[in-house]
């Protein structure tokens, strides 16, 4: 399991998991709108991590970034990291 810990949102931290082809799995964030990070981690989930960082990076909410921003940011430093 990943953690990656957010900026600037309500949420603190994203728990994820990436399969080797680069699939998201378990998406969980902690603390922030349940609602709409429980919407965010279904519609995430399954889908390449390509897929979500283009489609979610810069989405903005308070303070120049969003929930779905910080996982976008989550999902492309893990793919810098491993080499995806």
């Amino acid at each position: 399991m990943n953690i990656y810990i957010t900026k600037g949102t309500c949420s603190r931290q994203i728990l994820f998991e990436v399969t080797p082809d680069g699939i998201l799995k378990n998406v969980k964030f902690i603390n922030g709108c349940s609602g709409n990070l429980q919407a965010i981690s279904k519609l995430t989930e399954g889908k390449h991590i390509d897929y979500i960082i283009s489609t979610l990076k810069g989405i903005k909410c308070r303070g120049n970034t969003s929930c779905a921003d910080q996982l976008a940011t989550a999902l492309l430093e893990y793919k810098n990291k491993h080499n995806i």
